[in-house]
C-alpha cells in the first residue's frame, strides 16, 4: 500500500488514562434477561435454525417469510431489517434464522465494537454478495461510523479519504449488495437518519406462557430432560415472558430435579425448584420482593422518591430505574406518581398484606 493512502479512522488510538471510572455493575440475577456467559453455551444448541422451528412472534414470522420469499424470487437481497424489543426475546436468533432461510453467510458484530470508521470499512469490504451483516445494540454505534454506513446502506458504496492535508480527496468504492439486520433494546436512541434507512422494522413482543411452554418442551427434548406439560407451563409462567429466562430456568430446575427428585420435572417439582432459587409465582426474585416490602411495610404505602428508595435498598438510582422498576410496573405492582414510587393494591395482595388505611 502506498504511504500517502489512508483510510480514515483506521489509525489505532490508545485509550486515555483519564477516562472516567465506570459505575459498579449490579449483582447478577437469575431473572435478568440480559445475555450472560452461561446463556452463550446454552443458546448455541437451543436456538432454532429455521422459521418453522421458531416458536412465537407469529406476525413477525409471517412478514419475514414473505420478505424472504419475494427476495429469493427476484434473486435480490431483502431490505434492511430492524428488530427492536427488550432483551432475551430472540432478536439475534431471528437474524440467524433469516440468514439460514436465505442460504447465505452472516457476519455478527455489535455497535460498541465498531469504534472507528476503519473498523466498519474492514467489515463491509470483506462481505460477499448476498451476505447478512448483523449489528447488535446498533443504537450504541459511534455517530461518525453511522455517517460512513449511510451510503453503504443506500448505494452499496463506501467513501474513503485518500491522501493528507490539502491534497486529500474522497473516493468511492463499490461493495457487494448485502442485507443489514440491526437489533436494539432502545429504539428511541436511534438517530432518525439511521432508522429511516431500514426498509422494515419489527417490534418483538413478550411471549405468552403457552408459547414459552412450547419453547421449554423443545429445549427439554434437545437437553434430554423429562418434563411434562404442566411442569413446562410452571417454568414458563415464572419466566417473565422471555425465552432466554425460560431456558435458563429449565437448566436450574433440571439440576434441582436431578439431585433431589429423580430427574423428571412435574408441576410440583418445578414449583419447588424455583421456590428454592427464590423465583416466585410472578417471576419475582428476592430483590423484587424486597422493593415491594420497602414500599408496603417500611413506608406504609406512601409515595417514595427515587433517591429515598435507593438509599433504603442500598442500591444505585440507575439500578432501581433500569433493572427492577420495569417489570414491577408491567405487572401493575408499583406506579410512578408526581410524589414518587408507590405500591399498588396488587402488591399488597402478592405479599399477603392488608391495605393500610388511606391507601
Amino acid at each position: 500500500m502506498r504511504d500517502d493512502i489512508e483510510i480514515e479512522g483506521m489509525v489505532f488510538e490508545a485509550a486515555s488514562a483519564h477516562q472516567k471510572a465506570a459505575k459498579p455493575e449490579p449483582e447478577p440475577r437469575g431473572v435478568d434477561p440480559t445475555l450472560c456467559e452461561e446463556d452463550i453455551t446454552i443458546d448455541r444448541s437451543l436456538r432454532p435454525k429455521m422459521l418453522a422451528d421458531y416458536v412465537g412472534q407469529t406476525k413477525v414470522k409471517e412478514s419475514l417469510s414473505i420478505l424472504i420469499q419475494a427476495a429469493q424470487d427476484r434473486k435480490d437481497t431483502p431490505d434492511h431489517i430492524l428488530f427492536s424489543g427488550p432483551p432475551g426475546l430472540g432478536k439475534t436468533t431471528l437474524a440467524v434464522v433469516v440468514a439460514n432461510e436465505l442460504g447465505c453467510n452472516i457476519r455478527t458484530t455489535s455497535g460498541p465494537a465498531i469504534a472507528r470508521t476503519g473498523d466498519l470499512a474492514a467489515i463491509l469490504t470483506n462481505l460477499e454478495a448476498g451476505d447478512v451483516l448483523f449489528i447488535d445494540e446498533i443504537h450504541r454505534m459511534n455517530r461518525a461510523v453511522e455517517e460512513v454506513l449511510y451510503p453503504a446502506l443506500e448505494d452499496f458504496s463506501l467513501d474513503i479519504v485518500v491522501g493528507k492535508g490539502p491534497a486529500a480527496r474522497s473516493i468511492r468504492l463499490d461493495i457487494p449488495r448485502f442485507t443489514l439486520i440491526g437489533a436494539t433494546t432502545r429504539t428511541g436512541l436511534l438517530t432518525g437518519p439511521l432508522r429511516d434507512r431500514f426498509g422494515i422494522a419489527f417490534r418483538l413482543q413478550y411471549y405468552t406462557p403457552e408459547e414459552l411452554a412450547g419453547i421449554v418442551k423443545r429445549s427439554a427434548s434437545i437437553l434430554e430432560v423429562d418434563v411434562d406439560e404442566k411442569g413446562a407451563l410452571e417454568i414458563a409462567r415464572r419466566s417473565r415472558g422471555t425465552p432466554r429466562l425460560a431456558n435458563r430456568m429449565l437448566k436450574r430446575v433440571r439440576d434441582w430435579a436431578q439431585v433431589r427428585a429423580g430427574g423428571s420435572i412435574t408441576e410440583q417439582i418445578a414449583a419447588e425448584a424455583l421456590q428454592f432459587f427464590e423465583v416466585d409465582s410472578l417471576g419475582l426474585d428476592a430483590m423484587d420482593n424486597k422493593v415491594l416490602e420497602v414500599l408496603c411495610v417500611q413506608f406504609s404505602g406512601r409515595a417514595v422518591g427515587l433517591t429515598t428508595l435507593a438509599s433504603a435498598l442500598s442500591e444505585e438510582t440507575d439500578t432501581i430505574e433500569d433493572v427492577y422498576e420495569p417489570y414491577l410496573m408491567q405487572q401493575g405492582l408499583i406506579v410512578r406518581t408526581p410524589k414518587g414510587r408507590q405500591a399498588t393494591p396488587r402488591a399488597y395482595e402478592h405479599l399477603g398484606l392488608s391495605l393500610p388505611l388511606g391507601v
